[in-house]
């Protein structure tokens, strides 16, 4: 595993019970996550808050809406320590409605600020790959679909396993087994190349 994703591949999957669809709004057919679990996640990934991560609410505002609606905002810093060296603050800004429209009449919220910062939170959590497995669309809401723990594939670290584990081949056939290991990715036509002189010593024996 690539050590700068060892974090991120230990948070970016939710376990199936936080989970649950949405079904209604424009965010209607996306999932929504428990935001318990996220403070579970970056505290089992960090410690405990306060001493392996924190945060702070740098700013509360508000800004109007249409027909009489009031929107509240919150912008967060969040702070992870790492082998026992704290890191730079990151951010993220969340949003909630403090006054919303419902059946013609506008109705308040005094929860709107507190949803405020749990949505910064979670925006600002993502920097770290909690939940990331969500948001790259890798779940069909009952299962995960593929392997995502990696953004790219690093070639040259491939070429290098590839290329040990045909010299590691004892027959032919275990030449072949590995060459094929690699068929349909970018190094499969190098990977021949080795494979084929690689080939030689087993027809000379």
């Amino acid at each position: 595993m690539n050590d700068n994703l060892k974090t991120w591949n230990m948070v970016k999957q939710p376990k199936q019970d936080v989970l649950k669809k949405i079904d209604f709004g424009y965010l209607k057919g996306k999932t929504d996550i428990n935001p318990q679990w996220r403070l579970m996640a970056m505290t089992q990934a960090f410690g405990l808050v306060g001493h392996g991560w924190t945060y702070r609410i740098t700013r509360t505002w508000s800004e109007k809406g249409l027909d009489g609606q009031m929107m509240a905002f919150a912008e967060v810093a969040v702070k992870t320590k790492y082998e026992g060296e704290w890191g730079e603050e990151f951010y993220g800004i969340g949003g909630s409605m403090i006054a919303e429209l419902s059946k013609g009449v506008v109705k308040s919220n005094d929860e709107g600020y507190k949803m405020a910062v749990t949505d910064a939170l979670s925006v600002a959590f993502k920097a770290v790959g909690v939940a990331a497995d969500i948001y790259l669309g890798n779940y069909d809401g009952s299962k995960y679909l593929r392997d995502t723990s990696e953004a790219f594939v690093d070639l040259d670290a491939l070429f290098k396993q590839a290329e040990s584990r045909l010299n590691n081949a004892q027959t032919i056939e275990e030449l072949r087994a590995a060459t094929s290991e690699y068929k349909g990715t970018q190094i499969f036509a190098s990977i021949c190349e080795v494979a084929k002189k690689l080939s030689e010593k087993f027809t000379k024996e």
